[in-house]
C-alpha cells in the first residue's frame, strides 16, 4: 500500500520504488508523530460521530474565526521588522545588540538573495527606538532614495578573521524539499494516512513562512500609506485560507473601505461637511488610476520590490512585482473583498476535518505531476479549480464531510451579513457553531473515491456547485463549469478547454481502474474477509489481489490494468531527472520527447506529432488493450474522451523566458498586460 501511494501521488508507477516492508528499519521520531497524528485524526472522528452535539467542547472552543487570526498575525507584523544580516554572524551577539531596544519575542534566520533575520519585538516602541538608531547609507556612486522602511542591513564590525571562524546560523526552509526526500519520507509511513499527513506536513505554509509573508504585506502597507493613510494591504488566498503551498504566490489587496468608514458622524447644525475629492467615469476607472499610481511607488520607493508590473486590463487590475528579500511573486490587487471572503470560506473548510486539507495536498500534488496544473495562464485547470472539485466531492459524501455553503448561510448571525456588490457573502464565521460530520471513511477510500467520482461526472450536462452541494444542469457548454461560490454568474473554470478536461478524466479514470476496495488496509480487509497476498502475506499490507496487481503493475493478471504502466510512463515526465538519460535520437525515434531538443521543426516525430500523423515506437502512446478488454475500457458517461489507444495530449512547458521570484507564477509578460480572456474568470 505504502509503494502504491507513492507512485500514485508523485511518481506515476514507474519509477519502482522498492516496498519497503513493516519492521523492516527502525522507524525515526518524525514518523512515530505521524503514525500518532493519524491515528489521533482517525479517534477524534470517531468521538466526534459519538458526541455530535458536543459543538462546544473544550477542543472545538479553541479553534479562532478566521477574523480573529488575521487581525493577530497583522498585530504581530508590525512588532517585526526583516534584516539583512552578513552569511556568518553570531546569534547570541545579534540577540544582544537588538535587545536593547526591547525584549524580543520571537526571531528566525533563512535565505533569499542573501541571509534574513525576522525578528518581532513585543512593543512597538521598541520599532520605533530602532528606526532611531538607523543611518542612512552612504553609497558614493550611487544616490539612495531617503524611504524609510522596517528593511534594515546589519554590518558587522568585527575582523575579518573572527568573521571567517563564525559559523553559520541556522536557517528556516522557506521551499519545498526535493522530490527524491519526499518519496523517501512517504516510503516510510505505514499506510495511506500517514502518508497523505506527511504530504500536508513537507508542503504547507511554516510558522516562520507566515510570519514573514504577513510582514511583506505589512512592509508594502507602509509604502501604501503615504497615499492612503487609513487604508490598508491585507494578505489573501493561498496565504490565509490553510491550503498554501511552500513557494506559492503572495496575494496582496489594498481595502479601502476604511476610509469611507473613517467619518464618526455629522455635528448638529445646518451644514455638512464633505471632502473634495477627484471623480472618475467609473470603480474600475478609479482602481485603475490607484493601482497605477501604488506601482510606480513600489517601483521607485519600496525597498526589496523589483520586477513591478501593472497588469490593470485584467478583469480584476492588478500589480505584480518579487519581493527580493522575502522571496516572494507578489499580486496587489483594490478593493477585491469577494476574493477574501472566498479566503475565510476555504480557511472554514480546512479546519472542519483534517481530511479535507490532505486530499486537497495530495490531488494537487497529483495534477500537477502530471501536468493537469500549470504555473502558467492557459487552458488548464486551476488549483482553485480542483479545490472546489474537491469540496463539491466531500459535500457528496454520505453522510456529507462538510456542509454545503446554504448551510452555512442558515448558520449566520446578522453579524456575519455580507452583501458584496449585490453578491451575497454571507455564512457563518464561528466554525465552533458547525457540527461535525458523522461520516468516518479513510483518507485511502476518499483518494480512491475521488478519482472514481470524477471519472464518471457528467461534465457534458452537469456544473460544480458547493453553493448547494448538488449536480445542476449548466447554464452555458463550457466543457468544465464550476459556480463562483459567491458571483453566481461566473464560472470560475472557464479557461479549461474540452482537451484538457478529458485528460484529467482520463487520467483520473486510469489511476484505479480496478475497485475501490484496493485502497483498503490490512485491518479493513480481514474484517471483509478478503485473503492477504499470498506471496508475502500480511506483512506487505496487500489487501486483495486487485491490489497486488496495482503495486506490481502486473498486467498478465488482468488486461483490464495493461494500460496503466504505458500510461504513467508518459505522465510522469517531470521526473525524468529522476532516471537514466537516454539519447536525444532514441527518444525522438520513439517519439515521446515532450520538449524536443533543438529545432522541433527538425524532428521527424514531432512534426508528424503535431499533424496528426502516426507515432512509431511504444513509449510514445499508450498500449493497446488486449482483446476482451474493450468492454471493461468503455467510456462510461457521455463526454467525449480520447480512446485508449491515443496519445494524451500534450502537458504544459514551463516558460522559461519569464522572469519569476521563487515559488511565483510563470506567466509571460505579453499575456498578462493584454489581460488575456483565459485568466478573467479565475477567482484569486
Amino acid at each position: 500500500m505504502r509503494g502504491c501511494v507513492v507512485s500514485l501521488l508523485v511518481m506515476a508507477s514507474c519509477i519502482g520504488l522498492p516496498i519497503l516492508r513493516r519492521n523492516s528499519c527502525p522507524q525515526s521520531v518524525r514518523i512515530a508523530c505521524l503514525k500518532f497524528r493519524g491515528l489521533s485524526a482517525i479517534v477524534a472522528r470517531e468521538e466526534q460521530v459519538s458526541k455530535p452535539d458536543e459543538t462546544g467542547s473544550e477542543s472545538c472552543s479553541s479553534r479562532r474565526t478566521f477574523i480573529k487570526v488575521q487581525e493577530e498575525r497583522q498585530q504581530q507584523a508590525k512588532h517585526t521588522v526583516l534584516i539583512s544580516c552578513p552569511p556568518k554572524i553570531n546569534e547570541k551577539k545579534f540577540l544582544k545588540y537588538l535587545s536593547q531596544h526591547g525584549t524580543i519575542n520571537t526571531h528566525f534566520f533563512y535565505e533569499s538573495f542573501g541571509t534574513h533575520a525576522v525578528v518581532e519585538f513585543s512593543k512597538l516602541d521598541s520599532v520605533e527606538s530602532l528606526f532611531s538608531r538607523a543611518s542612512i547609507p552612504v553609497i558614493k556612486e550611487d544616490c539612495v532614495v531617503p524611504f524609510k522602511s522596517r528593511l534594515f542591513t546589519i554590518k558587522s564590525t568585527t575582523s575579518f578573521e573572527q568573521a571567517a571562524n563564525q559559523k553559520p546560523v541556522g536557517c528556516q526552509k522557506q521551499s519545498t524539499i526535493p522530490i527524491n526526500e519526499l518519496i523517501a519520507k512517504l516510503s516510510s509511513a505505514e499506510n495511506i494516512e500517514e502518508q497523505l499527513f506527511c504530504l500536508v506536513d513537507e508542503y504547507q505554509l511554516t510558522e516562520e513562512n507566515t510570519r514573514l509573508r504577513f510582514l511583506v504585506s505589512s512592509l508594502i502597507n507602509d509604502v501604501v500609506s503615504a497615499y492612503f493613510p487609513e487604508s490598508t494591504v491585507k494578505p489573501f488566498g493561498s496565504t490565509v485560507n490553510s491550503f498554501g503551498k511552500l513557494g506559492c504566490d503572495l496575494d496582496l489587496f489594498l481595502d479601502l473601505d476604511d476610509i469611507r468608514k473613517s467619518a464618526i458622524g455629522k455635528l448638529p447644525g445646518p451644514f455638512s461637511v464633505e471632502f473634495q475629492m477627484k471623480r472618475v467615469s467609473s470603480g474600475r476607472v478609479a482602481t485603475q488610476n490607484i493601482l497605477s499610481v501604488i506601482g510606480e511607488c513600489i517601483d521607485n520607493f519600496g525597498p526589496g520590490c523589483v520586477g513591478v508590473q501593472k497588469i490593470l486590463n485584467a478583469r480584476c487590475p492588478l500589480v505584480r512585482f518579487s519581493h527580493q528579500p522575502a522571496g516572494f511573486q507578489c499580486d496587489l490587487t483594490a478593493n477585491n473583498r469577494i476574493a477574501m471572503r472566498s479566503s475565510e470560506l476555504l480557511y472554514i473548510y480546512g479546519n472542519l476535518d483534517s481530511r479535507v486539507r490532505a486530499l486537497v495536498f495530495s490531488v494537487r500534488c497529483w495534477a500537477r505531476v502530471h501536468g493537469i496544473t500549470s504555473s502558467i495562464p492557459g487552458a488548464w485547470i486551476s488549483n482553485f479549480s480542483l479545490t472546489m472539485m474537491v469540496l463539491f466531492f466531500l459535500q457528496k459524501r454520505t453522510p456529507p464531510i462538510i456542509p454545503s455553503l446554504n448551510h452555512l448561510k442558515d448558520l449566520a448571525d446578522a453579524e456575519d451579513v455580507h452583501i458584496i456588490d449585490d453578491n451575497d457573502c454571507t455564512f457563518v464565521s464561528d466554525i465552533n457553531k458547525i457540527k461535525a460530520s458523522k461520516n468516518t471513511e479513510t483518507l485511502g477510500v476518499l483518494l480512491s473515491e475521488f478519482f472514481e467520482f470524477y471519472g464518471n461526472f457528467a461534465f457534458n450536462k452537469n456544473m460544480i456547485n458547493i453553493r448547494t452541494g448538488k449536480e445542476q444542469n449548466k447554464p452555458e457548454p463550457s466543457p468544465l463549469y464550476i459556480q463562483n461560490p459567491f458571483e453566481s454568474i461566473l464560472n470560475v473554470s472557464k479557461n479549461v478547454n474540452q482537451t484538457q478536461l478529458e485528460r484529467f478524466v482520463a487520467l483520473a479514470r486510469d489511476i484505479f481502474p480496478t475497485s475501490t476496495s484496493a485502497l483498503r488496509s490490512p485491518q479493513e480487509a480481514a474484517a471483509a474477509g478478503a485473503a492477504p497476498d499470498a506471496r508475502e502475506g500480511s506483512e506487505r499490507g496487500v489487501s486483495d489481489p486487485c491490489w497486488a496487481q496495482v503495486l506490481d503493475g502486473d498486467s498478465e493478471a488482468s488486461p483490464y490494468l495493461r494500460p496503466r504502466a504505458a500510461t504513467a510512463e508518459k505522465i510522469a515526465k517531470p521526473f525524468d531527472a529522476l532516471r537514466p538519460k537516454r539519447k536525444e535520437e532514441d527518444r525522438a525515434a520513439a517519439g515521446t520527447e515532450l520538449d524536443p531538443p533543438g529545432d522541433p521543426l527538425k524532428t521527424e516525430a514531432y512534426s508528424a506529432r503535431r499533424s496528426g500523423g502516426a507515432r512509431t515506437g511504444t513509449q510514445g502512446r499508450i498500449a493497446r488493450p488486449s482483446e476482451g478488454a474493450g468492454e471493461r475500457l468503455r467510456p462510461r458517461i457521455a463526454l467525449r474522451v480520447p480512446p485508449r489507444t491515443a496519445a494524451l495530449p500534450k502537458r504544459p512547458q514551463e516558460n522559461r523566458g519569464s522572469s519569476t521570484g521563487p515559488g511565483g507564477d510563470q506567466r509571460g509578460s505579453h499575456d498578462l498586460l493584454k489581460g488575456s480572456k483565459a485568466n478573467q474568470d479565475i477567482p484569486k
